[in-house]
């Protein structure tokens, strides 16, 4: 029997993203029947030697990527592993998203010290922890007397600075704690209630085609999940479409209702006291070029229903 074809995985060092990527390598293992093996390489990226301030005051998204895709363009990796929500919506030059697999949780969860459960059982002037600008929005919108302060690092790491008492409650997808096997510590928050980040709960695999093998490559495309990729494709197309960054906040999902596609977005002002929300639907037939197109179409009717000019945070 031929010795596997070894593929060489990038990820970040975080627990979660070496589940993810071990993941990953086990469905592509599975889908080449042993004909590939992963071997995981892990990255310490920008964003993770961040721990105390906001990614928007020190580059915004592609600080979880920028080291792990010079890796792939460098041929150190074959393929990348990431969180789709970390991702810029453009991609390195020559790389592309293979595989979407199946999406996991979309929500977001509420964590609290005690036996608060939700944010509007928070005392009076309570923390909320968060590095997220759309959490925090969302959050003032509905609590407008909260205090914020930036809580990064990794899930483990807010964990314990909520536990620590740093803050009174904070926010985590539930995908993650999930994967960490740690979702019966948050309450999770419906979509009604808390609209996520655009690709909250997808892992994105990228890669550049012309470096990979044809095995590789027919692997990724066994993992892929069509129904998540739909998803991810609208949602990014939404993003796109508003120069989503870290600089704005902003809410997007998608998922299959009453026998079609159904899309949902929302931008907000830093301090969560405007809001614009919009809605559409396309037939479940709707091709992923369609799909890409209602993402934009939403986007355009946010950005005019907000007067053409979307806030965004500024450091004070």
């Amino acid at each position: 029997m031929a010795s596997p074809e070894i593929i060489r995985i990038g990820t970040r060092g975080s627990p979660l993203a070496l589940y993810q990527a071990r993941l990953i390598a086990a469905a592509l293992e599975a889908a080449s029947e042993g004909a590939i093996k992963g071997e995981i390489a892990p990255f310490t990226t920008k964003g993770d030697q961040l721990t105390t301030e906001r990614l928007i005051n020190s580059g915004g998204k592609g600080l979880f990527t920028r080291e792990i895709d010079r890796a792939v363009d460098n041929g150190e990796v074959d393929i990348a592993v990431h969180s789709l929500k970390d991702v810029p919506t453009l991609l390195p030059d020559g790389q592309s998203i293979l595989a979407y697999p199946e999406r996991a949780d979309p929500r977001d969860g509420f964590l609290s010290v005690g036996d608060v459960k939700c944010l509007a059982d928070l005392p009076i002037g309570a923390t909320l922890g968060t590095a997220s600008l759309r959490r925090e929005a969302q959050a003032l919108a509905l609590r407008p007397d909260l205090k914020v302060i930036t809580f990064r690092g990794s899930v483990e790491t807010r964990l314990e600075k909520l536990k620590n008492g740093l803050a009174d409650a904070t926010f985590l997808a539930m995908a993650g704690l999930s994967r960490l096997d740690l979702e019966n510590v948050a309450n999770p928050v419906s979509l009604e209630d808390m609209l996520p980040a655009a690709g909250q709960g997808i892992i994105a695999v990228a890669a550049r085609p012309d470096m990979i093998s044809s095995l590789l490559l027919e692997s990724l495309t066994i993992i892929d999940h069509t129904p998540t990729r739909c998803a991810a494709i609208a949602e990014r197309a939404f993003l796109t479409e508003l120069d989503g960054s870290c600089r704005t906040a902003i809410a997007a999902h998608m998922q299959l209702a009453d026998g079609g596609w159904h899309l949902r977005g929302e931008v907000l002002a830093p301090d969560g006291q405007q809001r614009w929300f919009a809605e559409a639907t396309a037939l479940l037939s709707a091709s992923q070029d369609e799909l890409a197109a209602l993402g934009r179409t939403l986007g355009q009717t946010i950005r005019n229903n907000a007067g053409g000019a979307l806030p965004a945070y500024t450091d004070t």
